[in-house]
Formats: structure tokens, sequence, C-alpha cells
């Protein structure tokens, strides 16, 4: 009963010992007598019991590594506090295990001395407008030195810059000038768009009241001409009837009784009015001879 205990913890030790499960997105170091043997992949694996053991286990997931603190010296002498992260991951397990001691480490600090390097090259002002850039120089020097210990570093994004208090109070001041300055430059832009707006209208009012005076002078000398016109046309046309009467029967005789009317009336008028002297003519022939000369010059015209 013992021998078969025994056979059965032997049989199990056996079997726990030669069959391996590796979970999906690992890799296991496989190696045979202390040398290396293989990489086991997801699934069930079979290994020689007491011959082949695991001496490593890595994941092949995508890893964030957080890189520490560090002060790096900017191109201009200023000192900045950088921070940042590193995503990695790892590709080639029997190099990742015998490529370096600790992977992780050396990634790490690769990661800080390639950061200083960078930043050393540029102006404090240029480390903010260019993290895009630091970030793909960083990723660069240190994937090239990653590739002999089986790993590949994804991206690096930095996630803090600070600068000393004394340089964030300048940039402070700097930011509040550059504001004021867009403000006032913003404010006189905006009056003197006002003056051209005020100026364009004043140019437009007085071309139109010149322009309305225009059409009021023409419309004025249009209808006195127009007026002129219609009277000289009404005189024409009277000129005109007056001619045609006298060539009438009796149209001369009707004249001559006319004008003796007219003279007798201006006599009356001379005579009604008390301030004037009025001088009778002695020989009132005069008068038939003023109404003769008239009859001559109104058959003259006709």
């Amino acid at each position: 009963m013992e021998i078969a205990v025994l056979i059965l913890v032997i049989a199990v030790i056996f079997i726990t010992r030669s069959l391996k499960v590796v979970p999906q997105q690992h890799a296991w170091v496989i190696e045979r007598l202390g040398k290396y043997h293989g990489t086991l992949t997801p699934g069930l694996n079979i290994l020689v019991p007491f011959v082949d053991k695991v001496a490593y286990k890595h994941v092949l997931k995508e890893i964030p590594l957080d890189i520490a603190s560090q002060v790096c010296i900017t191109r201009d002498n200023t000192q900045l506090q950088v921070d940042g992260i590193l995503y990695f991951q790892v590709t080639d397990a029997m190099r990742a295990s015998y490529g370096s001691s600790n992977y992780i480490v050396a990634i790490s600090q690769l990661a800080q001395t390639s950061l200083r390097s960078v930043i050393g090259k540029l102006e404090l002002d240029k480390t903010f407008e260019e993290r895009d850039i630091i970030n793909a120089q960083v990723v660069a020097a240190i994937d090239e030195a990653a590739l002999n210990w089986g790993v590949k570093v994804l991206r690096y994004e930095i996630k803090d810059l600070t600068p000393p208090k004394e340089i964030l109070h300048a940039m402070q001041a700097q930011i509040t000038a550059e504001r004021e300055k867009r403000a006032l430059i913003a404010a006189s832009e905006g009056r003197r768009q006002e003056q051209i707006n005020i100026a364009t209208g004043e140019r437009e009012a007085f071309i139109a009241r010149s322009e309305g005076e225009k059409q009021a002078v023409i419309n004025k000398a249009q209808g006195e001409a127009s007026s002129i016109t219609a009277v000289a046309d009404a005189t024409a046309s009277a000129i005109e009837r007056i001619a045609a009467a006298i060539r009438q029967p009796g149209g001369e005789q009707a004249v001559q009784l006319k004008v003796a009317e007219k003279a007798v009336e201006a006599y009356s008028k001379v005579a009604s009015d008390a301030t004037t002297t009025l001088i009778i003519p002695s020989n009132m022939s005069e008068v038939s001879t003023l109404i003769a000369t008239a009859m001559k010059m109104v058959q003259g015209t006709k």
C-alpha cells in the first residue's frame, strides 16, 4: 500500500514537472541542463522532468513604465524638472532573458539620459512647443539600443515640464504683457475702423446730398423750361387766333374799335388819378392818327 502511494506521488510530480500550460500573451524561456533550449508558446507544453526548467517568464503585452523625475538643463542654461512615461513590449523572449540582466532598469536609465541629451539641444521655449519632437527623438534613441534586449519601445510621453518658480513668474509676466499688447492693438484697430466707417459714411452722405441738390436744380430748370415753353405756346396760339380773327370780315373795324377803347380807357385812368396832370391835345384828330398808325402796324403784322 505504501509503495502504491509512493508511486502515485512520484507520478504526480513527474506530470506537474513535465506538463506546462502557458497563458496567452506570455512566453516562457526553457533551459535544459543550464543551457537555453527554447521558448514555450501559449498553450500546453511538455518538458523533460528534472532536465528542463522554466528559467524566465515574460509578458508580451504592452507595458507602461514610469520614468522617474529628473532635472534637465536646456540650451539656454535653464533647469527643468521633467518626468515621463514609456511604453514598451517584449518581442524576443530569449534576448530579453540573456541580453540584459534587467532590461527594465536599462530602458529606464537610457530614457533618462536620452531625454537629458535631447532637451540640452533646445531652448526653454522650444521645450514647451516641440514635445512631439522630443518624444520621437527619445523613442528613436532607446529603440536602437533596446533591440539587443529583445524589447520594442513603442512611444514615450512627457508628463510634466516644470521650470523654476522664477522662470514661471517671468513667463507669466511675459504672457500678461503679450495679452495687454494684443488688447491695445485690437482697441487701436477698432478705433481706426470706426474712424474709417465714420469718414466713409460722411462721404457717402455728402455725395447723396450733392446728388439730391443736383437733381433738384435739374428738375427746377426743366420745370422753368417747360413753363416758358407752355407760356410761349399759349402766347403764339393766342396771336394766331387774333390774326385769324382780324382776317375775318369786319376784323379790322373791330381792332380799330378795340384800340380806341383802350386809348379812351387809358385817358380815363390818367384823368381819374388826382396826382396826375392831364394835358389834352389841342387837336383831337391826333387820337384818330394814333388809331390809324396802330392799324397800319396791325396790317403790317398781318
